[in-house]
């Protein structure tokens, strides 16, 4: 199972829920019938001091995620690019995980026998394609607000994880309704 985490917040905002990391992989191993999954989840986060507010909550959740949960996290600082436009210049944050993901799909090939990917990227589309014809079944999760027509109908199945009941958990309140 592989877990584009910039792709499922897209998810997480428009539900208005976080996911529940336990009860998504208990689902994944019931719906496709199976006893061992590894997961690997895939994120950038922003560089120290670049928000006025701390990262010590996204790093503890990393380690439960590593620790509590035995995913393999991968993750990055967003790179900061300086972009000049007619209104001035502004910073852009990029933080794409693609190249790691396709690593990892491909590093595991003789490991599993069903590819399970939460994107919805149309980038990923080579790689599942690669993964079909080397006999592997294909599978995508995303939502139906941001996933690729391609990929949608490139994989062998998708699932809009909008549709799906037993995998939210907590409420996803804006920051600034926090700080109240």
């Amino acid at each position: 199972m592989f877990i584009d985490a910039s792709n499922l917040w897209e998810a997480q905002k428009a539900k208005g829920k976080f996911f529940d990391y336990e009860k998504l992989e208990a689902l994944i191993k019931r719906k496709f019938d199976c006893k061992n999954i590894k997961v690997f989840y895939y994120t950038a986060y922003p560089v120290e001091g670049t928000r006025d507010y701390s990262l010590d909550g996204r790093h503890k959740f990393f380690t439960f995620l590593k620790k509590g949960l035995k995913f393999i996290v991968r993750k990055k600082e967003l790179k900061r690019i300086s972009v000049i436009t007619p209104e001035g210049e502004s910073i852009e944050e990029k933080g794409n995980m693609d190249v790691e993901i396709t690593i990892d799909a491909l590093h595991h090939l003789r490991k599993y026998d069903i590819a399970v990917f939460f994107t919805g990227d149309s980038d990923f589309l080579a790689l599942v394609t690669y993964l079909k014809n080397h006999g592997k079944k294909v599978f995508i999760f995303s939502s139906k607000n941001n996933i690729s027509h391609e990929l949608k109908t490139g994989a062998d199945g998708y699932t809009d994880v909008l549709e799906i009941q037993d995998i939210w958990g907590k409420e996803l309140k804006h920051r600034a309704e926090l700080e109240k």
